[in-house]
C-alpha cells in the first residue's frame, strides 16, 4: 500500500530579519522568491510556487514542517488520524493556497506538521536565473525531539512514514516516506524542540566548490564538508543560514526500490574514532559545531 507521506513538503522558518534571511537564500542558496504576501515571503528551488516560506517574526525559529502526500484523500485519511496519535489538530485546512488541501498538528513534545497535497508545480519550467548556486528541490529535514520514540510512534500512525536507518540507541533516526529516497525526515534526540539543519539538494559536485567561494566572498564558511555520509549515500556540505539555522547541501540520495527485501540498518558502533567513517565515508569527523547545533521550534 502506498504510503500517506511521499516527500518533504515545505518548511516554514521565522526570521527577525526577513529581508537578511532571503537575501541569503537567493544569493548564496540561490532560491527564488515566488510571493511576497502579508508577513510572508515564499522561496522555491524550481517550479513550485513554494518550498521554503520565511515568516516575520520577534524571534528565529522553525515554524512548521510541511510533509507533502499524493492526494487530498491521502491528507483526509492522515487527518483521521492525528488524534489516535496523540496529536492536536490546529487547523484541517491549507496554510498555503497553492495546494489543495492541508492538515496543520501538534506534537506533546512541541512539534508542529502540515500534512498537504502537492505544491503547485511549473514542471517544465524548473529552472530560472540566480546569482547563487541553484539546488534542483527541498529534499529532508532533520528535526529535534526530546522524545523519539514518541515522534517516530506519530509519524508512522499519522503519516506511515517507515525506518530506513538509526543508531541503536534512538538518538538519531531515518524515514523515508513514498518516494523511497532514504530518508525525508531524520529525527535526532535533543533537550528541547527544533531542528538540525533543513537540507536542498545539489545534482552536480562542482556545486559544492560554487557555495565555498560564495560563502568566502561574504565572510563566511562551510561548517563541515564536502563529504559523503554513509546512512543514505548521499554527498554533502552545510552552512549556517542567516537567521542561524543549518543548511545542508545534499548529493541525491540511495532509494529503497525493492522494499518487500529491505531491513532497515541498525549502527551499533556509537563511540568515537570508530564510528567517525559510520557518518562520513571519506573519513573527516564532524565538527563540535555540527553536532550541539540547535535552532528552536516556535513555542506552542
Amino acid at each position: 500500500m502506498a504510503q500517506i507521506v511521499h516527500a518533504a513538503g515545505h518548511l516554514k522558518i521565522n526570521a527577525k530579519d526577513v529581508e537578511a534571511l532571503v537575501k541569503d537564500s537567493t544569493e548564496v542558496l540561490g532560491l527564488r522568491v515566488t510571493r511576497e504576501t502579508g508577513n510572508q515571503v515564499w522561496l522555491s528551488s524550481n517550479g513550485r510556487m513554494a518550498e521554503l516560506v520565511v515568516v516575520e517574526a520577534e524571534e528565529n525559529s522553525a515554524h512548521t514542517i510541511g510533509l507533502e502526500a499524493l492526494t487530498a484523500e491521502d491528507v483526509k485519511t492522515a487527518a483521521s488520524r492525528i488524534e489516535a496519535a496523540g496529536c492536536t489538530i490546529v487547523d484541517d485546512a491549507p496554510s498555503l493556497d497553492c495546494m489543495d488541501a492541508g492538515v496543520t498538528f501538534t506534537t506533546p513534545e512541541g512539534l508542529r506538521f502540515e500534512i498537504h497535497s502537492p505544491i503547485r508545480d511549473a514542471i517544465f519550467k524548473p529552472r530560472y536565473d540566480t546569482l547563487g548556486v541553484g539546488p534542483r528541490r527541498l529534499d529532508h529535514i532533520n528535526l529535534l525531539t526530546p522524545d523519539p520514540l514518541a515522534t517516530q510512534t506519530q509519524l508512522k500512525m499519522i503519516g506511515d512514514l517507515r525506518l530506513a536507518e538509526k543508531l541503536v540507541d534512538d538518538s538519531l533516526a531515518w524515514f523515508y516516506g513514498g518516494n523511497r529516497q532514504h530518508h525525508i525526515l531524520g529525527l535526532v534526540k535533543s533537550h528541547a524542540p527544533g531542528i538540525h539543519h533543513y537540507s536542498f539538494e545539489f545534482v552536480e559536485f562542482n556545486m559544492y566548490c560554487r557555495l565555498g567561494d560564495l560563502l568566502d566572498g561574504k565572510d563566511r564558511q562551510v561548517l563541515w564538508g564536502p563529504g559523503r555520509h554513509r546512512p543514505g549515500d548521499n554527498t554533502y556540505a552545510y552552512y549556517l543560514d542567516a537567521s542561524g539555522a543549518m543548511v545542508e547541501c545534499s548529493g541525491p540520495m540511495a532509494c529503497i526500490a525493492d522494499e518487500q527485501y529491505f531491513e532497515p540498518r541498525i549502527i551499533t558502533n556509537l563511540a568515537r574514532p570508530g564510528n567517525v567513517r559510520e557518518m562520513n565515508v571519506w573519513g573527516s569527523p564532524a565538527p563540535l559545531e555540527w553536532r550541539q547545533h540547535f535552532h528552536p521550534f516556535m513555542a506552542l
